[in-house]
């Protein structure tokens, strides 16, 4: 089948069934794996097995840099990757000549369904990824429908550290924040992931504060708030999370939803 990644401005002569598939994006060997096709997995990237551990496939590249004549090597009908700051990678495996699909960074969770449906599509299991989606919708409205009448005031803070990043409205991290029953304070903010602004966080009146970073860079929220001057800021409770499955802010495979439902807990039982 002929299939033109939009993204990348390339076009794609794909098996009906892709029997060798590099996935680069953790979101998107998750959901293979899911669809029932991990064994036709046979490359990924360092942080693909954080959600998906008993997959035997090796690590062929990093998130961001590649060796093109090493993929090429091991005859890929497809690579999966992402944009974002994967879109630069993903551009020149293509220009390479290499079968390289970009699936869009999701905006919203719907972005989310929607890249499963994608994947599906691409690896010969559309069936089964409609299946896949509609499941995850159906687990969103269900907590959508119970959400709690008081929702507190979130202040969310990504890869606390080196590199941190606010969550504004423009993200499927906002949608994580609803899902489970809270108040993004910045949800009225048409950016994605806004650069640190301390002051217009205590201006925001956060009743909570949900901090993700991960093990390359370890982040003590306890450190972190008497360094800003924030002890006594967050009147409700501090979150911290990594990048266990199932408790990780930033991924957008099928176990965000799992992740709605456990930072619900995490907000509302005291």
């Amino acid at each position: 089948m002929r299939l033109v990644c939009e993204l990348l401005g390339n076009s794609l002569e794909l098996p009906a069934c892709p029997r060798r598939i590099i996935s680069l994006v953790s979101s998107a060997t998750e959901t293979i794996v899911e669809l029932g096709g991990g064994d036709r997995v046979i490359g990924v990237s360092p942080y693909c097995h954080r959600y998906v551990p008993e997959l035997a496939a090796p690590v062929v590249g990093e998130y961001v840099t590649a060796d093109i004549e090493a993929l090429r090597a091991l005859q890929p009908d497809l690579i999966l990757l992402t944009t974002g700051i994967q879109a630069q990678l993903a551009q020149r495996l293509a220009n390479a000549g290499l079968p390289a699909y970009a699936l869009p960074l999701p905006a919203s969770r719907f972005g989310i369904l929607e890249n499963i449906v994608t994947t599906g599509a691409l690896i010969g299991e559309l069936p089964a990824a409609r299946a896949l989606a509609n499941r995850l919708a159906a687990a969103a409205e269900t907590l959508m429908a119970q959400t709690p009448a008081v929702r507190p005031r979130v202040y969310t803070e990504l890869w606390c550290g080196k590199y941190p990043r606010m969550v504004g409205g423009r993200c499927f991290v906002h949608d994580l924040i609803e899902l489970a029953g809270g108040d993004n304070i910045f949800a009225t903010n048409p950016g994605g992931y806004l650069p640190l602004d301390l002051p217009s966080v205590a201006a925001s009146h956060p009743q909570t504060a949900i901090f993700f970073s991960e093990p390359e860079y370890p982040v003590s929220a306890a450190v972190l708030l008497t360094e800003r001057g924030w002890n006594g800021l967050f009147s409700e409770r501090v979150i911290e999370c990594g990048v266990e499955k199932g408790r990780n802010l930033i991924h957008d495979g099928p176990s965000y939803f799992a992740t709605a439902a456990w930072l619900r807990t995490q907000l509302h039982n005291r």
